[in-house]
């Protein structure tokens, strides 16, 4: 007689490829939303143009990259494997941190969180799309078309 085991071995499969096949696909969409979410931090400190040092200096670190020393918010640190980092500064722009809050002598012209708060929704909208499409493929044991397009 077969001993049944109630559908536990295809769980078990389908959670396996849960977690190889889910963070890649989203770590995707989230390359693209901090690509697109750098270029217009970028636009925004035009304004505070006057080297263009500062515009330059604001990037993006990949999974299982270091952020540049000196960099805003946090310094150096490594990305974790899931987690892409967007920064302002580095060792020759120390001052990202002044031009976004201001100082007393000095109006702040933000540029960091005024663009974060601009395209969060879309960019978050777009991670939460790739991780749902991502979970139902491996779910069901498919592999459908990953490329990650702008909205």
């Amino acid at each position: 007689m077969a001993k049944q085991d109630n559908g536990m071995k295809s769980f078990n499969a389908a959670i396996d490829r849960l977690k190889k096949d889910v963070p890649p696909k989203v770590v995707k969409a989230l390359i693209a939303s901090a690509n697109e979410l750098a270029a217009t931090q970028r636009r925004f400190a035009e304004t505070s143009r006057d080297t263009g040092a500062l515009i330059d200096s604001i990037t993006v670190t990949l999974p299982g990259e270091t952020t540049p020393p000196y960099s805003q918010p946090g310094g150096s640190r490594m990305a974790g494997e899931n987690e892409v980092i967007i920064t302002a500064g580095n060792s020759d722009v120390r001052y990202a941190h002044l031009v976004e809050y201001g100082t007393k002598s000095a109006e702040a012209q933000p540029f960091f969180w005024p663009a974060l708060r601009l395209t969060r929704k879309r960019l978050q909208g777009r991670i939460d799309r790739a991780g749902r499409a991502a979970t139902k493929d491996a779910w069901k044991g498919t592999q459908t078309g990953t490329d990650i397009k702008n909205d």
